[in-house]
């Protein structure tokens, strides 16, 4: 649990110059867990790491590099996330959460990402941000509040997960094959996702605007075609299963006027 310090210093690594000086701070704990290179240059699976609240994920690395300055090389950011899901820096920390330091993927493997909660753009952006890719194009697919003329209360979305996870990785490599140099990262919410939430983000950079547009551009098409990740619409006055209807040729009144 979080207690009272009365004084609580954080250094920057890189030149010793001191970020936070705070007397009589709350502060909270997390846990900290490390994964193959962190874990082996940390010499341990997991720590506890007290925090002087408000307290972020940035924050936490930069505590992390001070205690552990042989972790990863000062240039590269560290790829994080929050209690299973990814993070930014300015991502905040409560009291308890697990923080996972998450090293580079053999191969350069794409961040492929499937989840029931909200999704931060910028922390996906994030993971193909980089100083030798001169363009990066993300993509925000989000809940629109009307269709063909109806009132759209939200949407819900089912996925076959596992088999999505296999198919968004062979779009990917099938668009590397096209362009060598591009970089993806693409998050996709299941469940439900009221009006105006982010339901799908796709990040790609390349060293040259025109193959990231492209490699986007390409890759939410053949989404939309080839992955088992299934869209209902729920209206004022019905639902439907996108796609799903053309097969059975009607639509399923579940919501009626009269139960708004």
């Amino acid at each position: 649990m979080g207690c009272r310090s009365e004084i609580y210093v954080i250094m920057r690594p890189i030149d010793n110059q001191i970020l936070y000086l705070i007397k009589g701070a709350d502060t909270l704990q997390i846990d900290v867990r490390f994964f193959a290179l962190y874990r082996e240059q940390a010499g341990q699976a997991s720590m506890t790491v007290e925090l002087p609240t408000p307290a972020t994920v940035g924050l936490a690395v930069e505590e992390l590099r001070r205690m552990l300055p042989h972790l990863a090389p000062k240039a590269p950011d560290i790829v994080t996330a929050v209690n299973a899901q990814y993070a930014s820096d300015d991502t905040p920390l409560q009291d308890g959460d697990q923080l996972a330091l998450i090293p580079p993927v053999s191969g350069g493997a794409p961040m492929i990402h499937i989840t029931k909660a909200p999704i931060d753009p910028d922390a996906v952006t994030n993971n193909v941000r980089k100083e030798t890719n001169g363009g990066t194009v993300t993509f925000l697919g989000t809940t629109r509040s009307h269709f063909e003329g109806r009132r759209v209360l939200y949407l819900e979305y089912e996925a076959y997960v596992d088999m999505a996870m296999e198919q968004i990785e062979g779009i990917i490599q099938d668009i590397r094959g096209k362009w060598t140099s591009i970089e993806m990262a693409v998050s996709h919410r299941i469940g439900r996702v009221d009006v105006g939430e982010v339901s799908l983000v796709v990040a790609a950079a390349a060293p040259h605007r025109k193959e990231a547009f492209l490699a986007c551009q390409e890759f939410v098409d053949r989404l939309k075609q080839t992955v088992p990740i299934w869209k209902k619409e729920y209206f004022v006055d019905g639902s439907r299963w996108v796609v799903c209807d053309d097969h059975i040729g009607t639509e399923i009144a579940q919501i009626s006027q009269e139960s708004i």
